[in-house]
């Protein structure tokens, strides 16, 4: 099946009338967020079928603006078992060839002067941020009118990726309290801290069924950040089989000559 790719401006303009004719739903109790710097991404690139999802969700959502410039169609077809015709037919963009790296159609030039800047490559984004951070980054999105993109981010503050999420996810506001601690000379300075997110407008997905999306998509930029890992994991193995197997051998075979010594 086709995949659709869909601009960012219309979904998240349709998320947010839903959130203004007043949807309102709770995505995972009232504290939820309250402790997202604590939240893991368990990522595993061994999971073949979480890393077929993770490139097709990929090339839906973020291929618009980022590229992959290190790896290519036949690569990610090849390490990830997927036909070439699927390759071709689901993934691929028109006028690109499997051979051909994978590049967003965005002119950077166009992408710096809509965003501020150019969106970054991220052929290696999971190995400079962490696979942790990434799963923060997209689970923290919220609404901020003060912003010209009407979101910010919790991991990244003011940053300027719209949220192109939020059709999935949906709307959520970061609720805030206020705290005070000592100042100089003690007295006490009252300053405002995060407290939790609230749920103003529901997405396509549910909260479990995006967890999932997050997952796959960070699952598939770690793998993309070191494509041959799992294969050289899996030679290391048998790698280490053999030497133990030689070592064996040769404490015999040391064993023999010397037993006349002794």
């Amino acid at each position: 099946m086709r995949i659709n790719r869909r601009s960012w401006a219309p979904v998240l303009l349709a998320a947010a009338l839903v959130g203004v004719c007043g949807a309102s739903a709770a995505a995972e109790g009232p504290a939820y967020g309250s402790n997202w710097q604590h939240w893991q991404a368990h990522a595993k690139v061994s999971d073949l079928p979480s890393l077929q999802r993770g490139a097709r969700d990929f090339v839906s959502y973020c291929l618009g603006c980022h590229s992959l410039k290190y790896e290519r169609w036949s690569r990610l077809g090849k390490d990830l078992k997927i036909p070439k015709d699927v390759l071709v037919q689901n993934l691929i963009p028109p006028g690109q060839k499997p051979a051909d790296y994978i590049t967003s159609p965005m002119p950077a030039r166009d992408a710096a002067k809509w965003f501020g800047k150019a969106p970054p490559d991220l052929s290696l984004i999971a190995r400079y941020r962490g696979t942790n951070y990434l799963y923060r980054y997209l689970k923290t999105f919220y609404v901020d009118s003060a912003r010209a993109s009407g979101a910010n981010n919790l991991q990244f503050p003011s940053v300027s990726m719209p949220d192109v999420v939020s059709p999935l996810e949906g709307l959520k506001i970061a609720v805030y309290k206020t705290v005070q601690e000592p100042g100089p000379g003690g007295k006490p300075i009252s300053h405002q801290v995060f407290a939790h997110f609230q749920q103003i407008a529901p997405g396509s997905m549910t909260p479990q069924q995006y967890d999932r999306f997050v997952h796959d998509t960070i699952n598939f930029l770690d793998y993309v950040s070191d494509p041959a890992r799992v294969e050289r994991r899996r030679l290391g193995v048998w790698v280490i089989l053999f030497l133990l197997a030689f070592t064996w051998l040769a404490w015999l075979l040391k064993r023999e000559y010397w037993k006349d010594v002794r």
